[in-house]
C-alpha cells in the first residue's frame, strides 16, 4: 500500500491531498480555459485528465486540493524514472508529478502582488479569478495540441486531442480491484496517454481527415516527419528549446508545418518555461488596444508586425512573468469564461455531504 502526499499509507485509487490554497491553485480557472485539452469536469470543481502515463481525478476543496490516480500505465510506459523511494511507492511521485504540471513550486501571490502595483485594471478583477496558473505540459503534446487549434474552439480541439489519443496513444489501466462504489462506471470512457512521436509517426493524412482533422491533418503528419528528421530525436530537440532564448524557440518551431507565431507562443510559454512569450489572438488584440494602446483602435488586422507590438506593450507593463498575466487578464474578456470561472471554481466544504441534483 502506497504513502499519501501527507505521509499517511494509501491504497490504489484512494484520494490524497495537495495542501494548496484556492488563491495559489484554482482548478476551475486553470485547466478549462485553453491551456491543456485533456481534463473534462465531471462535477463541480470536479476534472478528470491525464498528464503523461497517469489519470487523475481532482476536485477543488476550501483548503486543498484532493486528488487520486484513476488509471495508470504499465510495463515501460508507466515505469518511474525518479529516486529508489518514488518507484517503491508510485504515490510520491504521483503527488510529485502534479507539483510539477501546476509549477507549485512558484508562488502565484508573489506575482500577483507584482501585477497589481502595476496595473490599475489587473488590480481590479484579480478578485474574481484567484489561482489561475501556468501550466507545464509535456512538449510533444502541447505542440500538437496547439496545431489542432488552428481556426478552432476549445469544444472541437478537446475532441480531436481524445481522437489522437484514443487512435494512437496507451490505453490506461484501472486498478485491478477496481475504485470501489461505482466509481469506475462514472468515470465511463477509457483513457488514454497522448501517443508518442513513434507512435504518432503510425498516423496519415488520410485517417486523421477520415477523423474529422481537416486542413490540419496535413500539418500532423508534416510536423511528426520533420520532428523524426531532428538530430537526436523530435522529443530530444523539443526539450532542448526549453534551454535557448525565447525569440530561437519561437523562430524553430515556426519552421514546422502548422506552427505559426500564435501557436509557437503557446508552445514556449505552456510547455518551455518561457515566461515572456505572449499568445496574441483576437482576443489580446482587443484587450490591449482597450485598456493599453487606445491609438491602435484604428487597425483593424492583426499583423505580425502589431502581434510584436501587442507582446512588447504586456511585457513592458508587467515586466516579470507576463505570459502569467495573458492567462489571468484574457479570462474575463469573455461572459462565457466568466460564468464558467466562477462556477468551476467554488471549493467543496469539508465535512459536508454533496446533494444530489
Amino acid at each position: 500500500m502506497a504513502a499519501s502526499a501527507d505521509g499517511g499509507r494509501q491504497a490504489p485509487g484512494a484520494w490524497a491531498s495537495l495542501p494548496v490554497s484556492l488563491e495559489e491553485l484554482c482548478l476551475g480557472h486553470t485547466l478549462p480555459v485553453g491551456q491543456t485539452f485533456r481534463w473534462v469536469e465531471t462535477r463541480e470543481g470536479a476534472f478528470t485528465g491525464v498528464i503523461g502515463s497517469r489519470a487523475y481525478e481532482m476536485e477543488q476543496m476550501e483548503d486543498s486540493v484532493r486528488y487520486r490516480v484513476v488509471a495508470r500505465g504499465g510495463g515501460a510506459e508507466g515505469a518511474s524514472t525518479a529516486s529508489d523511494e518514488s518507484r517503491s511507492d508510485p504515490s510520491i511521485e504521483d503527488a510529485e508529478v502534479l507539483r510539477e504540471y501546476f509549477q507549485l513550486r512558484l508562488k502565484l501571490a508573489d506575482f500577483v502582488e507584482h501585477w497589481s502595483g502595476r496595473d490599475e485594471r489587473f488590480r481590479a478583477i484579480k478578485g474574481y479569478y484567484p489561482g489561475a496558473r501556468l501550466l507545464r505540459q509535456d512538449p510533444v503534446e502541447c505542440l500538437f495540441s496547439f496545431v489542432c487549434s488552428s481556426n478552432n474552439n476549445i469544444a472541437r480541439i478537446h475532441g480531436m486531442v481524445n481522437t489522437l489519443c484514443r487512435l494512437y496513444g496507451t490505453e490506461l489501466r484501472r486498478p485491478s480491484e477496481g475504485l470501489g462504489q461505482g466509481e469506475d462506471e462514472k468515470l465511463g470512457e477509457k483513457l488514454y496517454t497522448f501517443p508518442t512521436l513513434e507512435q504518432l509517426s503510425q498516423c496519415t493524412e488520410e485517417a486523421l481527415r477520415a477523423n474529422g482533422f481537416g486542413y490540419r491533418a496535413k500539418f500532423i503528419t508534416g510536423s511528426v516527419s520533420a520532428l523524426n528528421a531532428m538530430p537526436g530525436g523530435g522529443e530530444n530537440w523539443l526539450l532542448s528549446l526549453r534551454d535557448v532564448p525565447y525569440k530561437e524557440a519561437s523562430a524553430a518551431l515556426t519552421e514546422l508545418p502548422g506552427v505559426g507565431p500564435k501557436v509557437a507562443a503557446c508552445v514556449c510559454l505552456f510547455s518551455l518555461d518561457k515566461f515572456e512569450a505572449i499568445p496574441v489572438d483576437t482576443h489580446v488584440w482587443r484587450l490591449v488596444k482597450e485598456h493599453y494602446k487606445p491609438e491602435l483602435q484604428e487597425k483593424k488586422s492583426l499583423t505580425p508586425k502589431l502581434m510584436d507590438l501587442v507582446e512588447r506593450a504586456l511585457i513592458d507593463r508587467f515586466a516579470r512573468t507576463p505570459g502569467g498575466r495573458t492567462t489571468c487578464s484574457s479570462c474575463p474578456s469573455s461572459p462565457s469564461s466568466r460564468s464558467g470561472c466562477r462556477r468551476s471554481c467554488r471549493p467543496r466544504p469539508r465535512g459536508r455531504r454533496r446533494r444530489r441534483r
